[in-house]
């Protein structure tokens, strides 16, 4: 997988990006001045980052996986360590279906009737193979999404959703916090080692 450089990442025109930011030459970007990415991320073979003025922000710790897209109007916000499987689509905009209005970006807005609203993916989500989001849903905090769900309605945090639409079927552990204070340590520890080489 080829990435683009730091130089190359900064002609993207992004509106700021971090440390570590890994994005695979084969991506699409649309609306780079409304994409803000932390640290530590990579973004895989043919993502699709489309942003409206809402904007994509996408914390720390993230990897979007290959074919994966998050296209819309509204806000679309990625907490640290949340993670898409591949072919993931995440939408902030959406036709409407009723026949009551035309569709298609090509139509002019008088005869469409598009909504927007924006998503939240928490900390430590996970969304697996397939799946789709609509707009408005939030995933709290630690919540897992099985491959090929529909999620229409918000998610409980560290609940486990499947289906179509996604039900919640189980807890999920949370373990990963405790995991998450002592990875914390361990990073603040080599920066800190890093630092009394230089």
């Amino acid at each position: 997988m080829s990435f683009y450089t730091q130089n190359e990442l900064v002609l993207l025109g992004l509106k700021r990006f971090g440390e570590n930011v890994k994005i695979s030459r084969k991506a699409s970007i649309y609306g780079a001045q409304n994409i803000s990415i932390g640290n530590h991320v990579r973004i895989d073979d043919f993502c699709i980052l489309s942003a409206g003025a809402g904007g994509i922000e996408i914390g720390n710790f993230i990897h979007i996986a290959v074919f994966s897209s998050i296209i819309g109007q509204e806000q679309v916000k990625l907490d640290d360590y949340s993670n898409l499987s591949s072919r993931v689509s995440i939408y902030s905009s959406n036709d409407d279906y009723s026949g009551a209005a035309m569709t298609n970006p090509t139509i002019p807005k008088e005869f469409t009737n598009v909504r927007h609203a924006p998503v939240l993916i928490g900390k430590h989500v996970i969304i697996g193979s397939g799946s789709i989001i609509l707009p408005g849903v939030t995933i709290m905090e630690g919540a897992a999404i099985g491959a090929l769900s529909l999620v229409k309605k918000n998610c409980e945090s560290f609940g486990v959703y499947t289906g179509n639409p996604a039900k919640k079927i189980m807890e999920r552990k949370r373990d990963l916090l405790k995991i998450e204070v002592e990875f914390i340590k361990k990073i603040k520890l080599d920066d800190t080692s890093i630092h009394n080489r230089l």
